[in-house]
């Protein structure tokens, strides 16, 4: 099993690529890369290039690898979507989502202008899989809520808001076909703080509108101490989960050496000799 993720609305993650690029306030202070970057120059660790962009192909076939149907959140420590990452290797990825169709696969991207374009032509399939979930990250204002609109626009059966770090009050929000909103803090050192009435103006809406609210934490220098308890409770609500029963580990094994075979494609491209040079 991968990692099995202490993210309060996933069960576990994925990771066939990894670093990114800041493009957005929410940005700022990503736990990823500080994650990351403690480790550049590490020899033969995974992050030995710090937060700088790569993929991952050996990393392709791991969700057919684990026959227990599990959450998982695909790139924690990256965005799917982001310049680096080649729309061919991004639909490799859809792929394998698509012969696991017993897990539930969670999508988050800040880049949503490619994530509408994509969903609407190469990974047109995946966008209508009930089991693969599509979301966007909103922060602010300014850059956060137009990619509501570029996620509204697309046809996945389950889209959700990622609003965290929130970082003010969004003012009203048009939730039309939103299915999920997660809201949180800011954590670690240097967090931003985010005050009580901005959370509960999301909720508000998410309850008139009928967006399932989930509350993730408060945040701070001291996340676990400040908790998630919203008004002396926690909100946990999400859409239903896949209920497809895995397949049968013959069929599995199959999967894994098509996708794997497919994978060698990706060896001789530069964001992956550099992920090959830390395991030679």
């Amino acid at each position: 099993m991968s990692l099995q993720s202490k993210i309060e609305w996933t069960e576990a993650t994925w990771n066939p690529v990894r670093g990114c690029q800041k493009i957005s306030p929410g940005c700022k202070h990503c736990y990823a890369e500080t994650f990351a970057e403690r480790f550049r120059h590490v020899a033969r660790h995974p992050y030995e290039h710090g937060f700088d962009p790569r993929l991952v192909p050996d990393k392709l076939a791991e969700p057919l690898r684990w026959p227990t149907p599990t959450t998982v959140f695909v790139n924690s420590m990256s965005d799917l979507f982001q310049d680096a990452v080649p729309d061919e290797y991004i639909t490799a990825v859809a792929d394998v989502m698509l012969q696991s169709p017993w897990h539930t696969f969670q999508v988050l991207t800040k880049r949503a202008e490619r994530l509408e374009l994509l969903l609407a032509t190469k990974l047109r399939k995946a966008a209508q899989a009930g089991h693969i979930w599509w979301g966007v990250s909103v922060e602010d204002k300014r850059y956060g809520l137009p990619r509501i609109e570029h996620l509204r626009r697309t046809s996945a059966p389950v889209r959700f808001l990622s609003i965290e770090p929130l970082l003010e009050d969004l003012g009203p929000i048009d939730l039309k076909d939103i299915h999920w909103a997660i809201v949180g803090g800011e954590s670690g050192p240097g967090a931003r703080p985010m005050e009580p009435s901005w959370v509960k103006s999301v909720k508000r809406q998410c309850d008139e509108q009928g967006t399932l609210f989930f509350f993730k934490q408060w945040g701070g220098a001291q996340k676990a101490k400040n908790g998630r308890h919203l008004d002396g409770q926690t909100y946990d609500a999400m859409p239903i989960r896949s209920a497809n029963p895995p397949y049968h580990r013959a069929t599995r094994e199959r999967l894994i050496g098509d996708v794997l075979r497919c994978a060698r494609q990706w060896t001789n491209t530069p964001l992956v000799r550099l992920e090959q040079q830390r395991t030679a």
